[in-house]
């Protein structure tokens, strides 16, 4: 089962606002993906990267460039339900 993303934005910290077509939205940290993948870094060392984050075609994920991106249900199994 897909989770498709409606809507996504960036928060301090390297937090995301995800909201998904069912509904829910899940606040997402990206910080632990910085030591785990390199192109990652890439978010914090090119000023202003972060903030363009945007949903692919479909809901299916989301992305910052060609290099780096997330699937859906990385976000939506991993995010923190927002209460």
């Amino acid at each position: 089962m897909f989770y498709k993303v409606r809507s996504v934005e960036p928060l301090e910290e390297y937090r995301l606002l995800v909201c998904f077509a069912t509904g829910e939205s899940k606040n997402y940290d990206v910080k632990p993906l910085f030591d785990k993948w390199e192109p990652f870094k890439d978010l914090v060392s090119i000023k202003g990267l972060f903030e363009q984050v945007k949903v692919d075609a479909g809901g299916y994920g989301i992305s910052w460039n060609d290099d780096i991106d997330l699937s859906c249900n990385e976000l939506y199994e991993n995010g923190q339900i927002i209460k």
